[in-house]
């Protein structure tokens, strides 16, 4: 027994290495590299659970093995006590018994088998991911399903594009999503998650929630979007279910009052209805026209970029696209071997470089960058502080060429295709991003209302962007830029690259660009920002502003 409880303190040893990887990192939900750890982590902590049952169910073997055998030796020896004493050895025995081992027995099971579990699962507990990380995953799951157009149901079964590991949500993870939707105020998603989960009550799913509670919220967050009938009927449902409810009691004399307040008007409005359809016919070959691309609000467009609709690419102009074998004007080291590139959009000029990047030196990169990920920040455009913000949702960490020769081997070969200075280059960042991972439209260069955007670094303004995809995406991910209606996918082993800038330095706003957000899978990506600086004789400026 000793042994066995020894056993379980051991294992304490088994978490530390697993554990010091996540000792100094936080915001577990905006990467999915590092929350890979926590699956580790969690497999770990259930082998100690098991140990922990195994030695609980022994120590319950040997308690049952001393009740049989002490069920059936009273049980003779009652049917003639003074018989059974009478010989001298069952007498001695039974002094033995009560003496020692009664007391051998109660030891055992006043022991605590608990103590090896309780020590692991405290060592881990701080290093658990926190209540805004459980928030972040949720308002991710919120954000997809606006992005792509998914109903509750489909996220609820798990029935996502390209998955591999399918898994249901049950009605307490339905209810959490609503409840914090509740919290932020953001009734149109309370409700339908509400609503899913009542759907799943409804269907019989065994649940340790009850309708009572979650049509209290339903019914509630009809009422706030302004559908007092709806409501009403999700309200008197509840009280069927519980006459005694007292706030579902208020609120049913509350909307029905409402309703009988709103029925007077609809009575009144409904002289005027007839003139009003006239109205309404003469407008409609104006409200039929179709609604240009300028005029749809930039957060529209993106998400439809993001799903694959939108795409402004003509037939005409995808005729100008070509692919080829470049050398950049048959720069040495590509002279016998040209790298693939393809034209990827025309304007602003985006070109992709195919297999320009080997699988040892993205896993090179990863290994070197994952310990460090840290939350990705912004510069406040005002303050020029770096802060998180909720628009980017991922992970980054900066790697030199100090770090490894093949950083520099990366960033000569940037240098190469680019004919672009990398002295003056910054760092090659790695992002990796989290659940629903995305960067909401932004810019890479800094504009004139950001005179010190890169002042410190005294290089000038990002004249040009180099994106290593270092992944396949299974669902969503796409690079896209809302102003062209471009959209460009990730994949594994190629690169991207634009100018920032015009030759003349001013600022090409059509490059204003976003990651959308992942919806299957996890990506990883690469990028290096390439400054003015030292660029004088190899992209000379323009003659014209937008040269």
């Amino acid at each position: 027994m000793l042994a066995l409880r020894m056993e379980i303190p051991c294992l304490c040893l088994l978490f530390l290495s697993c554990l010091q990887s996540l000792s100094a990192h936080n915001d577990f939900f905006t990467s999915i590299g590092q929350m890979t750890d926590l699956l580790y982590t969690e497999k770990d902590l259930v082998t100690s659970l098991k140990d922990y049952i195994k030695a609980e169910e022994s120590k319950l073997q040997q308690i049952k093995q001393w009740a049989d055998k002490l069920d059936l030796l009273t049980s003779t020896a009652t049917q003639d006590p003074e018989g059974f004493l009478g010989h001298p050895v069952n007498a001695f025995k039974l002094m033995k018994r009560l003496n020692t081992e009664w007391g051998n027995l109660e030891s055992l099971v006043l022991s605590d088998t608990t103590d090896g579990f309780i020590s692991n699962l405290t060592i881990q507990r701080q290093y658990f991911p926190t209540d805004e990380d459980q928030t972040g995953a949720a308002k991710a799951l919120l954000r997809l399903q606006d992005t792509y157009r998914l109903d509750a149901n489909t996220i609820s079964t798990g029935d996502l594009p390209g998955v591999k590991h399918k898994s249901p949500m049950t009605v307490e993870d339905c209810y959490e999503l609503g409840k914090i939707a509740y919290s932020d105020v953001d009734y149109y998603h309370t409700e339908l998650w509400m609503a899913q989960a009542l759907k799943q009550l409804d269907q019989g799913e065994e649940s340790t929630l009850d309708k009572v509670t979650v049509l209290d919220y339903l019914s509630y967050a009809i009422y706030q979007q302004g559908d007092l009938e709806r409501a009403l009927e999700y309200t008197k449902r509840l009280l069927e279910l519980d006459p005694e409810h007292q706030r579902a009691n208020g609120n049913l004399k509350y909307f029905q009052f409402q309703l009988d307040k709103q029925e007077k008007p609809e009575e009144d409005e409904s002289q005027n209805e007839v003139k009003r359809e006239k109205r309404e016919i003469s407008g409609k070959s104006k409200k039929a026209k179709k609604v240009s691309n300028h005029q749809i609000p930039e957060r529209k467009k993106y998400e439809m970029l993001c799903r694959g609709e939108g795409n402004k690419m003509t037939p005409r102009r995808q005729s100008r696209l070509f692919c080829r074998y470049y050398d950049n004007n048959r720069n040495p080291r590509y002279v016998l071997a040209p790298v693939k590139q393809q034209d990827e959009w025309d304007r602003p000029y985006i070109v992709r470089y195919l297999d320009i990047i080997s699988d040892k030196e993205i896993e090179k990169i990863k290994q070197l960058a994952k310990p460090r990920l840290r939350r990705a920040t912004i510069s406040n455009p005002i303050t020029g502080v770096l802060e998180t913000a909720s628009y980017r949702i991922s992970k980054s960490s900066w790697l030199t060429a100090y770090d490894d020769p093949m950083i520099e081997k990366i960033n000569q070969r940037i240098e190469d295709l680019t004919g672009l200075e990398m002295d003056t280059a910054e760092e090659l960042q790695v992002a990796n991003y989290g659940v629903g991972g995305q960067y909401e439209p932004h810019f890479d260069f800094g504009r004139k209302d950001e005179p010190d955007a890169f002042k410190e670094l005294g290089t000038g303004n990002r004249i040009a962007t180099w994106l290593f995809y270092m992944s396949d995406v299974t669902a969503g991910g796409a690079t896209v830029f809302p102003d062209v209606g471009a959209a460009v996918w990730p994949q594994k082993f190629t690169a991207v690259f634009w100018y920032n800038l015009f030759a003349s330095g001013e600022g090409d706003y059509s490059t204003r660009h976003a990651a959308c957000p992942v919806l299957v899978g996890n990506k990883w990506v690469s990028n290096k920002w390439i400054h003015e600086r030292g660029q004088e004789w190899r992209r000379p400026c323009g003659l014209r502003e937008t040269e």
